[in-house]
Parts: structure tokens; sequence; C-alpha cells
């Protein structure tokens, strides 16, 4: 009997599942994705080109608050789970609104979902976004490319616009940026890798990303998305761990995976979490996988002419999904501000419009921080408008790209960066050193 399924989702983690496991799968009919977590991705359809034979019409994506509905018209035998970042309560919870309408209720493990390269692949995973996975990817990166190695990264997917286009997407130069009209959430993951010299890959078919990747590169580094699992097999992977946060390494979904899979952890953020924060980052990673190795680092802050914040009305501008799924009320402008004296941190709320007023509404625990984002034009001109109208002497820009580049401020702006430091040993530059004669004797 062929089971008719619903695949839940949030423009990512969904469409991989599908096209590695339902897509030529006689055994299953997809009948709708449904979307969360990322604005404008419902009322879409998974076009025809990426669904197949199968699904001539392409498939539709609807709203997963009408799951119900969906089950029922559908007559949905199976209910598949496909996203990241959210607690296990949450995932639960669907399962019983899933179960209660009828269906059965599934989760797909690495084994049905990880692809298997020809190259060496270094991932790099997290317990929850904002714990500083591309900070990490980065310096791995560089770490293998100073070891003479033709590295090449692969992003996480982030398929907001026309997915026909996004199949697969190489960043090479600024001009590909402009070429593939990425969004400010794109642009933070990609911009990075270009300004190091470094191609970066992403899309909606891994498969076929990872033919064409893996044809320039002597390794591949995973930079993951969330705390989701990689969509290809590593045959090195690093965790990311926030003491901020550490707690959530056992009860988010799957961050207890990607603890449990890591050969090495990078507790990052010591330089802010309190002694007792990081050690119970550490008692975590020993109780749930003691034979990974950990690496302690930092994020330090660096900031164009900080002193210049000193008494100033602020507004900060923080990484949107570090906010919002990720849950954190503030992050690294803030710090900066607090660091530097400004004179106050204006509460951005009252002026926000538009959707970035649903944003506040929807995440109630982000603080007098604005959240960057910028899943389309619209709302990267609605984020624009709301820093128009703030009263403020100065904007603290702490978005992993120059966000002066793309809407234009009518106010003076600093930005503050953040790149991967690591304290102590082992480094991650000792361990890739470990690893790559390992491969090399092989």
């Amino acid at each position: 009997m062929v089971q008719r399924a619903v695949i839940l989702g949030a423009a990512g983690r969904d469409f991989h599942n599908f096209n590695v496991h339902f897509r030529d799968n006689p055994g299953y009919r997809v009948v709708a994705f449904t979307a969360a977590q990322i604005p404008n991705i419902e009322g879409r359809r998974y076009p025809p080109e990426l669904a197949g034979e199968g699904y001539p019409q392409g498939i539709p994506i609807e709203p997963e608050a009408e799951l119900e509905r969906i089950i029922r018209e559908g007559q949905v035998d199976v209910v598949v789970f496909s996203y990241s970042d959210v607690s296990h309560q949450h995932v639960m919870a669907l399962a019983g609104r899933a179960m209660a309408a009828g269906a059965d209720f599934l989760l797909l493990g690495p084994r049905h979902t990880m692809l298997q390269a020809r190259v060496p692949v270094v991932a790099v995973c997290a317990m929850r976004t904002g714990a500083g996975k591309s900070q990490t990817s980065r310096r791995v990166v560089q770490i293998l490319g100073e070891r003479g190695q033709r590295v090449v990264a692969v992003r996480h997917p982030m398929p907001y616009g026309d997915l026909r286009a996004q199949a697969v997407q190489r960043f090479a130069s600024w001009q590909d940026l402009d070429r593939y009209r990425v969004t400010i959430e794109e642009r933070e993951e990609y911009e990075p890798y270009i300004r190091q010299g470094h191609v970066i890959y992403a899309g909606v078919d891994y498969q076929a990303i990872l033919r064409q990747a893996e044809q320039e590169a002597d390794i591949l580094v995973w930079d993951g998305g969330n705390n989701d699992l990689p969509f290809y097999r590593p045959d090195l992977h690093i965790t990311v761990v926030d003491p901020l946060r550490a707690e959530h390494g056992a009860t988010y979904f799957p961050s207890p995976a990607n603890m449990r899979l890591a050969d090495v952890f990078v507790v990052n953020k010591v330089d802010t979490a309190s002694f007792q924060e990081v050690e119970q980052a550490r008692a975590l990673c020993r109780e749930m996988n003691p034979r990974a190795r950990v690496v302690e680092a930092a994020s330090p802050l660096f900031i164009e002419d900080g002193q210049s914040i000193l008494g100033k009305r602020v507004l900060v501008v923080e990484d949107g999904p570090t906010l919002t799924h990720g849950e954190m009320a503030f992050g690294a402008g803030w710090l900066a501000a607090r660091r530097y004296g400004a004179g106050e941190i204006v509460d951005p709320r009252p002026y926000a419009v538009g959707s970035i007023q649903e944003t506040y509404a929807r995440w109630p625990q982000i603080g007098a921080v604005l959240p960057a984002m910028g899943y389309g034009p619209e709302q990267m001109a609605e984020l624009a408008k709301t820093i128009r109208r703030a009263p403020v002497d100065l904007v603290i820009v702490a978005t992993p790209i120059d966000l002066r580049r793309l809407i234009q401020l009518d106010k003076p702006a600093l930005r503050v960066r953040y790149e991967l430091q690591e304290i102590g040993e082992p480094t991650l530059a000792a361990i890739l050193d470990e690893w790559l004669e390992g491969w090399a004797g092989e």
C-alpha cells in the first residue's frame, strides 16, 4: 500500500528529505509540505522540475497551522517532521496533533538522509542557532586552506526565492550574490566566504550540489544551519556548544544527536559566559559524548571606533535567526553597546512596522534590540523604515554582513564583527592536522 505523507518543514531539511527519501520512492505519495519558522514560505509550490516525474503539478506548501485539515483532506497516513531548532516539547506537540488526526509520526535519521561524498567531509553543526557555527566553519576553511587543501564550503539550505533557480547555487564573487538575488539572511552566510576568497555552495538539490562541488575540492566543509544534522556523511563531525544555553543540548531537536555524533566539541563564548555556565557546558559534553575532544573558544568583538558609542543613544541591530527561533534576547551588538558605555540602548519595538512588528509579537523573548529580518525586499524595506523611525544618535550593526551596503541608513552607523578565537589546547588547527595525517596515511 502506498503511504500518503505530509512533510513538516521550514524550506530546508524538508526539501532535502523529500529529494533523498521520497522523490523516487514508490512506497510514498507526498501530498503537501508545511511551512514554519520562515516568513512567506507557505502558499508556494515545490516545483515539478525538482519534485520529479511523479509530481507533474509540483507539491503545495501549506501553513503548519492547518495540519489537521491537510491530514483530513489529503487522507494522510504519515506526518514526517523535517525541521530543526525546536524544543522536544514542540516536536511531540506536533506528534500529538498528527496522531489525533489519525496519522503516524515519523523522524528520519542519518542512514536515510546523509549523502556520501567522494572527498572527505568536515561537518560543523551546533546545539542551537547562534552558537557560533559560521565563524567556526570559516576557521576550519582557513586552517585547511593554509595546509594547501582546496576547500569548498557547502551551506545548509536557505531557499527563500525561486526554487527552480536555486537548485544549485555557487557563490565565488560579489556578482554571484546579485545574480541570485539573495536575501539578507543568505548574504550573512555567503559573503564572509567570498571575502576570504573561498567558494561556497547552497541551494535545494544537495545531491546535484555535491556532485558539482566535489569536482573542485580536496575537502568539503559542511556549514550547518540551526542545530540540524549534516546532509553529507562527515568524516569529522564538529558540534559547537553555547554555554549560555547549555541545557538546550539535551532538550532541543535534534541537538542530542549532534552532541552524541560529535568527534569534536567547540565550547564557544567562554569570554562572555560565566564560569558556572562554561562548567555546565563541559559537564554536558562529558555526559553525552565522553569520547569527543573539547576545544574552548571565544568570540571576541571587533568594532569600528568603539569610543564614539560613549554616552550616545543607540539602536542595536542583531542577527535575525539568533533572536527569533534561536531564542536569544540579545547578541554581540548589545554587548558592545554596554561595553563601550552607550548612554541608552533605545528599545526599537515602539518604532517597528509591518512584519518587524509581527516578529516581536511572535518571539516575545527578544529584548531591546532589532532583529535584522530580511527575507525579501518588502521585509528589508520594513527593516529600513523601522531604523529611520527610531530617535537615536547611532546605529550599531552586529549582523554577519555590513547592513549598510544593503539598506540606506539616515543615521551614523558602526559595525560589530566577531570571529572565533581558540583558547588553550587542543586547538582546531592541531585536531585538523592530526585528521589530515590520518587521511594521508590511508
